[in-house]
């Protein structure tokens, strides 16, 4: 029996869009294949309010988030962590040997734009990472009050991690100056995982030009360059399947409205944090609580697996906390087409396996 999915990625997929990456093959260096990408580019600015360059690779989010802090880090790089994916952008840089400092904010808690103008105010950085959504923690970041910072430090190149909620959170690109802003298939966007997508600024382009060795497959200047000059194609083979399915899952979301979109994925948060605090508590200030997943405390000690394993009897699954999170919470993810209805039917069926009232 196939479980109602209600973890932070992969989401549910609708059938008719597992449908389109089933369409026939195409050659990948036909003029089919450009427009086809042309298409997926054209839609996807609009949904980041972005008239930067759209990349794609075929890769888990992690691919663009190694590419970027290794092509555009000319001098140091300025990692802010609030959870297991920040700390894994870290591991990145040093893995690549780009130099790079970590400044981890305490579990739970947000990166605030006086921190960042703090570690920018030492001239020491040219690159800043920041996690727009951290599902560790459950987390949004307050992006819009680091963007006023970042006003004062135009030649920093900023790298935003949007995987977990680009397409469920309203994200300005141009109106908040981010240069890079990173995202995949799995989560927000409601498609089967393989496809990273990245904006890509013209600021963040001219500094790939000051970086010596950025690699092959994940050279963002490479991939930039071959889309102008070879007309929306990719140095390396693209997943044809999976771009087939976003062309058409972005042309469902803009008949949803993306106004509509953000509201649906804010009136659902809303109601499962409200649910939290009534029954647990919430691990995040509210303020700066997630659009697409709930991190809930696990103040009554309940048995995540074993509330699992009734709830897949029921046809649904939620998540245990991650990494030193595992058990001390548990996580519900709100994302992609997942409705207000259907999250209301899960929450229905949790306080009646644990007896809440």
């Amino acid at each position: 029996m196939h479980k109602k999915l209600f973890i932070p990625g992969p989401v549910d997929v609708a059938p008719d869009v597992l449908q389109r990456m089933a369409s026939p093959m195409i050659g990948h260096r036909t003029n089919e294949a450009s427009v086809l990408q042309k298409s997926c580019h054209d839609k996807m600015q609009k949904l980041f309010y972005t008239e930067n360059m759209i990349m794609f690779s075929t890769s888990s989010g992690s691919g663009f988030m190694e590419g970027a802090i290794r092509s555009c880090t000319r001098k140091r790089a300025a990692v802010f962590s609030i959870g297991a994916f920040g700390n894994r952008w870290y591991k990145m840089a040093t893995a690549n040997g780009v130099p790079a400092d970590k400044f981890e904010a305490e579990w739970g808690t947000p990166t605030t734009p006086e921190m960042v103008d703090e570690v920018l105010a030492t001239g020491k950085y040219d690159l800043i990472t920041v996690t727009h959504n951290e599902t560790s923690t459950g987390i949004q970041n307050p992006v819009e009050e680091i963007a006023e910072v970042m006003k004062k430090y135009p030649d920093v190149v900023w790298c935003v991690d949007a995987v977990s909620s680009a397409g469920g959170a309203k994200i300005e690109v141009d109106k908040l100056g981010i240069d890079v802003l990173i995202t995949a298939t799995q989560k927000a966007l409601g498609l089967p995982p393989g496809l990273a997508i990245c904006s890509f600024s013209e600021k963040a382009y001219e500094a790939t030009k000051e970086v010596e060795n950025r690699g092959l497959y994940f050279d963002m200047q490479e991939i930039y360059d071959t889309i102008i000059k070879k007309n929306h194609q990719y140095p390396s083979t693209p997943s044809v399947s999976h771009l087939y399915a976003l062309d058409y899952q972005l042309d469902k979301i803009m008949l949803e409205g993306l106004d509509a979109r953000w509201a649906r994925h804010e009136e659902m948060a809303k109601y499962v944090r409200t649910w939290a605090n009534k029954h647990f508590e919430l691990l995040p200030e509210e303020r700066y609580a997630s659009r697409t997943l709930t991190n809930v405390k696990n103040t009554r000690e309940i048995s995540v697996g074993a509330l699992n394993k009734e709830l897949a009897k029921r046809g649904m699954c939620i998540s245990n906390g991650y990494g030193k999170m595992k058990d001390v919470t548990f996580r519900i993810a709100h994302m992609a087409d997942t409705t207000l209805p259907e999250i209301r039917a899960l929450l229905f069926e949790i306080e009646d396996i644990l007896g809440l009232n």
